[in-house]
């Protein structure tokens, strides 16, 4: 199992390495545009990083924060380090961080066909809560929508 170290970004200069990770990971990558804008809200978006000593950014997650919910936006690993334990690290960072934050519960959504994720987020304690129709384009697909409750 790799270990790696867990930062936020705060400035474009790990997006990069993030959008090389959208680009292999999704159909439909997040822009450069949208991350910039979000990092113009750092008390709404909160972007992580993992580093290893091999790669700067070995896995990114970007979640929002408002009231008392996070919402998980996006959430990769680089697809040569999956299976490693990588997104089972960020996963964990990020539950600590929403509570952190405040937040009482945690959501994402995640493509019907992604199992592996699915196992990622099922293994992390989320649970089905429903279902998105047509929520994804490239191609259209239905998203299953998962939360976990992250109270103290």
């Amino acid at each position: 199992m790799t270990t790696g170290l867990i930062e936020r970004v705060l400035t474009a200069v790990d997006l990069d390495g993030v959008l090389e990770i959208e680009a292999e990971s999704f159909n439909n990558p997040t822009t450069r545009e949208w991350y910039e804008r979000e990092l113009e809200r750092p008390e709404v978006c909160f972007i992580y990083v993992l580093r290893t000593p091999a790669v700067r950014v070995a896995a990114f997650c970007a979640f929002w924060r408002v009231a008392d919910q996070a919402h998980i936006n996006n959430l990769a690993v680089r697809p040569e380090l999956r299976g490693q334990g990588l997104g089972s690290q960020m996963l964990e960072a990020i539950v600590v961080e929403a509570q952190r934050l405040g937040a009482e519960s945690l959501t994402l959504e995640v493509r019907q066909s992604n199992i592996a994720a699915q196992r990622l987020y099922l293994r992390g304690g989320f649970r089905e809560v429903g279902v998105r129709k047509n929520y994804y384009t490239q191609p259209v697909e239905d998203a299953l929508v998962l939360a976990k409750s992250v109270k103290f």
